[in-house]
């Protein structure tokens, strides 16, 4: 396969994300003392760096590989809005359809790291639905992105922060069914079982277990597809995608089904991956409609960025060179 054309035309693709976007802020410092106050240690500050997280991190994703991206989501009228938008727009990601509400706070997750590793985390957030008034501004802004500018693809991200609501899933599936476009999840607890008729359904095994209420500690190709039925039956999507942590992923369409397991890494950090992994089985099932190479490559994307620090995206050349290593001919 011609991999570098292949890259060159995922710039071709049009993807609209859908979902909970939040501001991931990173305070890093040295630990030398504890603090004579109460038993805890005192960080030193040295540096502040915010970067994007959640459907965000989705769209960082599909934009270092080139494909055209813009998201629609809910945050607060507030600075970390501001600074959200703006590191959004410099990696080339159309946000003007992102909703500015005062009744909202914009998610921002602070973490405080010391020699690579996170001593503690503050969460800002509301984690409420969004109210009807919201839900309607949504689709609104959902409608006019189609007619303006058709998508190939409609990525729901859903992080259990409130802006994809029952209602929303059901009818943007429904809008998204009738006008023939590829739609992906990646899901969470709370709506698990509301993503009906989705083209590709992309849970983690812990999200799956949690979410048919099972209690099985088998990881075989068997007990996958057992899963996958009995996710079929509830959803009637097409394709089930799993990710399986250090033992790779799992993809079942029609009769074919596979696992396909990770290739050695040096893990620094998982957090984000699942972000990486979804972009990528989305834009190039889209481009491709194979989605046994959309899980190779989405396999392959996920566990580089597995080997940075914090929530990255995908370093475009890195990753062709590895499909052509790992998958080429």
């Amino acid at each position: 396969m011609d991999f570098e054309s292949f890259f060159t035309r995922l710039g071709s693709l049009r993807v609209l994300i859908i979902g909970d976007i939040m501001l991931d802020t990173y305070l890093w410092g040295n630990v030398e003392r504890i603090s004579p106050e109460a038993p805890v240690p005192v960080v030193a500050l040295k540096k502040k760096e915010l970067r994007v997280g959640g459907a965000a991190n989705v769209a960082l994703n599909t934009a270092a590989l080139g494909a055209h991206t813009s998201i629609i989501s809910v945050t607060g009228d507030d600075m970390d809005a501001s600074d959200l938008d703006q590191l959004l727009v410099q990696s080339h990601i159309d946000t003007s359809w992102i909703i500015r509400s005062s009744k909202r706070i914009t998610t921002n997750k602070t973490r405080v790291m010391s020699r690579n590793q996170q001593m503690m985390r503050l969460d800002a957030e509301i984690t409420a639905d969004i109210d009807s008034e919201l839900e309607e501004a949504v689709i609104g802004k959902v409608k006019a992105f189609f007619a303006a500018r058709k998508p190939d693809v409609v990525i729901f991200e859903d992080y259990n922060k409130g802006v994809l609501t029952t209602r929303l899933i059901e009818e943007l599936i429904r809008f998204c069914r009738k006008e023939n476009v590829v739609t992906a999840v990646d899901p969470k607890k709370k709506n698990f079982l509301a993503y009906r008729e989705v083209t590709i359904f992309k849970p983690n095994l812990k999200e799956v277990r949690e979410g048919l209420n099972l209690h099985t500690d088998q990881v075989d190709l068997s007990s996958l597809q057992e899963m996958h039925q009995a996710l079929q039956q509830q959803l009637k999507h097409e394709i089930s995608f799993i990710t399986l942590s250090e033992k790779g992923v799992f993809y079942k369409q029609d009769e074919q089904a596979r696992i396909i397991p990770t290739h050695i890494r040096s893990i620094a950090d998982v957090s984000g991956a699942g972000d990486t992994v979804i972009a990528v089985a989305a834009l190039v099932y889209t481009l491709s409609k194979d989605m046994h190479l959309a899980a190779e490559m989405a396999n392959i994307a996920g566990g580089l960025v597995c080997e940075e620090v914090g929530t990255a995206a995908i370093n475009r050349q890195k990753f062709l060179d590895e499909c052509e290593l790992l998958l080429g001919e």
